[in-house]
């Protein structure tokens, strides 16, 4: 570590009259790889996400960092990124690296949820970048003597448009900052003269993840390192009661029993030794039974108290329109309570030297971790360094937090860095879940046909959000919370189509069986199976086709409407003939479903065929078309990736995971009792993207994965003529409905 310049912020920030002035503060730079491998210095970099050197950097040979408070957890984003920066400064993009989630050198952009990486990270990275441009194209004016209409820029190197005098972009500023702030009137570079957004650019993480040379969290190792593995208590709200510490002491490496209230584990020298010791260490807990019936679930769900409710959209009179309507439709819809399930259990390593912390970990919220973190040690967030390393699965809050958690408690306990690898029974048992979400849906039909009135209410937890309850400093009775916002379940409720009379309601709920957290397109994946599957009741009731219906129903939003017009084309859509259904022991059927993510950005548009066998119930899905408009695509191979992950894991979800429990404990916590989708049954996937250079990148980590369930539900339908109202879609739950039972 190198010590910190003297420097004040007035010297820093100081502008002596120029439009930019370059500091003297050699700044790090380093790749990506590094960045999240080793101790970078320390020496005071801005990290204020409105200042250029917040996010950039520009070194001697004109090499650039990217510092990226957002973080690719496997989505493409650092390919992104590196795209944007490359395109908007004219640089090769193998000149360009992005440092991620680094509290000491990366702005705090908020945690990578919610498909905003691109949408806003990526923006304010952009804008940077042109703020920078600008003012290196200024600099290279002056010091050129020319017009800066004169200049042009290529390669880094600024140069005069007529004549040979130029200057690099090292030249002006390699080494020194730019103490300037972001300027949100920076003009961008023209779309039409791009270069590198917009296309296909190979994931730069990629070939090092086939080859194995790719460092993820689970692999990362420090000097000095030991091994740490928590006890969990047999029941979730267990009390410890004793221990014997002399059960473990003779076993070869072992260093310590670490306990503090119901918070219990044990470090080694190596990671077999602290699993056997784990095994071995004798702990009597207190019995609890406190979750609730698994088979009155739902049950359980609609008598929660209810502690707010969040009305969403109203317009006209719903009641008074379902009241005069010649037809009035009504279901429940129910999303079983998911796991994160991520392949590699979460894992992280923790160091604590001299009263300060560094934590590694694959935590899409670093800034938000370090807050957790240092609170629940008692330290100040200034004394606290977390450090991003990609992790083997996230699309959302899973248990990548809670390790770091472990790992900086034992380190702090031992006074050596600590390395807590998670084993699959603590991920599917301890980390938070996906609530269990209910949904009842009410509409009003004229005699001709046309929806008079639309009424929803969604049941889901109130403290849905990034800050979930560590369960180590939960355990360990330590403060680690901060508010908790409601997060962004309730954003998917209302729907796009202009009804004459529409009521969407978000009933938040007091408490949840589980810690509930984000998974990919939370409360949007649920509330978008209510909706877009009770549209298709709706179509059925009125036996009108259902892009017939949603076209007619989505006014005059042309975009939604080309979505549509396109997916008919790229499916091949038949219209619906509503003249029965497919006989035979193996029958086929073809679903389609539509989003306007959050009623005002990525349309997505999918239409699926699902083979079902009537004998044992069993659906696959065998094919799915998709269309997507998310205005500009920064990366169209990206985007794909996207959007083929969000089907395969949404068809995982809907037709195979449930979280199963008894009244103590999760009891689906490996891959039998908790399966997943598997290769032989990955569906083909057909895309269209639509893109717009000239409209604003919208995300596309979540809005396609929304509309799975839905698709497959109607599909099924379109098959067999039963309707699947509750996910997953499990065989003895289409045999049901096959023979007339409750779905």
């Amino acid at each position: 570590m190198s010590a910190r310049p003297s420097i004040s912020r007035r010297e820093f920030l100081g502008l002596s009259g120029l439009i930019v002035s370059f500091a003297a503060l050699p700044l790090p730079l380093a790749s990506a790889e590094s960045s999240q491998q080793t101790q970078l210095p320390t020496a005071h970099k801005p990290v204020a996400s409105d200042e250029v050197d917040g996010f950039l950097a520009i070194d001697r040979h004109g090499n650039i960092s990217v510092f990226s408070g957002k973080v690719d957890l496997g989505t493409g984003v650092r390919t992104a990124i590196t795209q944007i920066v490359a395109e908007e400064l004219d640089v090769p993009i193998a000149r360009v690296s992005v440092i991620e989630g680094d509290t000491l050198l990366t702005p705090d952009q908020g945690p990578t949820y919610g498909s905003l990486s691109i949408q806003n990270g990526g923006t304010q990275i952009r804008q940077a970048a042109a703020t920078a441009r600008r003012a290196l194209i200024r600099q290279a004016a002056k010091q050129l003597h020319l017009e800066e209409s004169e200049l042009t820029v290529e390669r880094g190197v600024i140069k005069a448009a007529h004549g040979t005098r130029s200057v690099s972009y090292g030249d002006l500023i390699g080494g020194r900052t730019f103490a300037l702030s972001i300027d949100k009137d920076a003009p961008l570079k023209d779309p039409a003269t791009y270069t590198v957004v917009g296309r296909s650019q190979p994931r730069l993480d990629i070939p090092d993840k086939v080859t194995g040379r790719f460092t993820y969290m689970h692999d990362f190792r420090v000097t000095g390192m030991v091994h740490g593995r928590v006890v969990r208590p047999p029941a979730i709200g267990a009390t410890l009661l004793a221990v014997n510490e002399d059960s473990v002491k003779h076993l070869p490496g072992f260093i310590k029993v670490v306990q503090q209230r119901n918070f219990l584990a044990v470090v080694a020298e190596t990671e077999w030794g602290a699993i056997t010791a784990a095994q071995q260490l004798e702990a009597k807990w207190s019995d609890w039974q406190g979750l609730p019936d698994e088979n009155k679930l739902w049950d359980y769900v609609r008598s929660t108290r209810i502690t707010k409710e969040d009305v969403t959209s109203d317009r006209g009179d719903v009641e008074a329109a379902l009241a005069k309507s010649a037809q009035r439709l009504s279901a429940t819809y129910d999303f079983a309570i998911h796991t994160h399930g991520s392949i590699g259990p979460s894992c992280a390593v923790a160091s604590f030297e001299g009263g300060r912390l560094t934590c590694w970990s694959a935590s899409q919220a670093t800034h938000n971790l370090r807050q957790q973190l240092a609170l629940m040690l008692g330290i100040p967030d200034a004394d606290v360094r977390v450090i991003y390393i990609a992790g083997s699965g996230c699309y959302g809050r899973n248990g990548h937090e809670d390790a770091a958690a472990d790992a900086s408690l034992l380190a702090h306990a031992v006074g050596r860095p600590v390395r807590v690898q998670w084993m699959r029974a603590d991920e599917h048992g301890w980390d938070p879940k996906g609530p269990p979400t209910l949904i009842d849906m009410q509409a009003g039909v004229d005699a001709g046909g046309n929806v008079t009135g639309w009424y929803s209410q969604f049941y889901g937890p109130e403290g849905v959000a990034g800050r979930v309850k560590l369960v180590a400093a939960d355990l360990a009775d330590l403060p680690h919370e901060m508010e908790m916002s409601p997060g962004g379940i309730i954003n998917g409720t209302a729907i796009p189509y202009m009804f004459p009379n529409v009521k969407t309601v978000a009933h938040r709920l007091a408490t949840t069986p589980f810690r509930p957290s984000w998974i990919r397109a939370p409360g949007r994946m649920q509330s978008a199976f209510a909706n877009e599957a009770f549209l298709d009741e709706i179509a059925v009731a009125t036996r009108t086709d259902p892009f017939e219906l949603r076209q007619r129903s989505l006014a005059n939003d042309h975009r939604a409407i080309e979505v549509l017009e396109r997916l008919a084309r790229l499916s091949n859509w038949q219209k619906r003939t509503f003249n029965g259904h497919a006989a035979g022991g193996t029958v086929t059927g073809r679903g389609m479903a539509f989003v306007k993510y959050e009623v005002y950005r990525t349309y997505v548009g999918m239409v699926t065929t699902v083979e079902i066998v009537r004998a044992t119930g069993v659906i696959k899905a065998k094919h799915f078309a998709v269309v997507q408009d998310c205005g500009q695509v920064i990366n169209p191979d990206g985007v794909r990736n996207q959007i083929e992950g969000n089907v395969v894991q949404t068809v995982s979800r809907t037709l195979l995971e449930r979280v199963r429990y008894d009244r103590s404990h999760v009891t689906s916590i490996d891959w039998l009792t908790y399966p997943i989708l598997t290769f032989p049954d990955v569906p083909d996937i057909d895309i269209e993207l639509i893109d717009r250079p000239q409209e604003k990148p919208w995300g596309v980590g979540e809005p396609s994965s929304a509309i799975v369930s839905a698709a497959i539900c109607n599909a099924v339908f379109d098959a067999i003529g039963v309707r699947l109202r509750s996910v997953p879609f499990l065989p003895e739950k289409t045999l049901a409905a096959i023979n007339g039972r409750r779905s």
